[in-house]
């Protein structure tokens, strides 16, 4: 038997995989809310009755935002988009304080960690720290992705988007999440810089990556060896910070990225940033 069709502020009928024909009329208490929807995903999905996350989207009960949801409301849930200066597109950023293997680096003289930049200058703004905050606590959101593939598809306008310009990723489910964004979102091009290698390792042991997700492992000690050999592995790229021989040309040009995207170039195996 086919589930009911519970899409918040539709109609609820039996027998559909999809929207019910237009001639189907139905009354107004028949409408559901979003909270109704995430109790039937717990339901459907948590409880096994649904195993799959793809067929849950076929018989529409995660379409929780046809036509009815807005920037604000899709703010209020996961945050907003963060905007870094340096760059030609928006970013989502979390608490440093918060990174795994960065919070232990942070001990670690020499280690790029230990002068984060995400640790002050505007970062430790109390808005900006709530702001963070926020979006960190929304990771585990039942409808986090739906959200997010809502507001950058909405407010992307550049192809471009990168993640944690503060922060990095909590987990093997956060890395599925974005990578998931991703997918749907096909023609926004994303980069994520990381040093949670094993994640990543994990991740792709059971995973394909996206075209359109650049993933670079960050080095881990200022002028260090960029991790290539990991990378090449895993089929990825790297990143890492030195004194001098830098590639990334933002501090000959008012630290911005103005027309350059090697970031985001998969044919461009290392960039090395300038020590700041």
């Amino acid at each position: 038997m086919v589930p009911l069709l519970l899409t918040p502020g539709r109609s609820v009928s039996k027998g559909y995989p999809c929207s019910p024909p237009r001639s189907h009329k139905m009354s107004s208490h028949n409408r559901i809310s979003e909270f109704d929807c995430k109790l039937f995903f717990q339901l459907f999905y948590q409880k096994k009755i649904i195993k799959s996350v793809d067929k849950l989207l076929a018989y529409g009960i995660m379409g929780c935002m046809n036509g009815s949801l807005t920037i604000k409301q899709a703010v209020s849930k996961v945050g907003s988009l963060s905007n870094p200066s340096k760059m030609p597109c928006h970013g989502y950023s979390i608490p440093a304080e918060n990174c795994g293997i960065g919070s232990k680096l942070r001990k670690v003289k020499n280690s790029i960690c230990s002068i984060c930049y995400a640790l002050k200058g505007r970062y430790i703004f109390q808005n900006v720290q709530d702001a963070m905050k926020k979006r960190l606590a929304s990771l585990t959101d039942l409808l986090w992705i739906d959200y997010m593939v809502f507001m950058i598809g909405k407010r992307e306008k550049s192809g471009f988007f990168r993640w944690h310009d503060s922060g990095d990723i909590q987990g093997v489910w956060h890395l599925e999440k974005i990578a998931e964004i991703a997918r749907r979102l096909p023609t926004i091009q994303f980069w994520l810089p990381t040093r949670e290698y094993a994640m990543v390792g994990e991740w792709l042991a059971t995973s394909k990556k996206p075209d359109n997700l650049k993933i670079r492992l960050s080095a881990y000690m200022i002028d260090g060896e960029p991790p290539s050999k990991i990378a090449s592995k895993l089929g990825v790229l790297t990143s890492g910070v030195s004194k001098e021989g830098f590639t990334c040309p933002a501090s000959e040009q008012g630290n911005a990225c103005l027309d350059c995207r090697a970031c985001w170039d998969s044919s461009i195996p290392n960039i090395n940033y300038k020590k700041h």
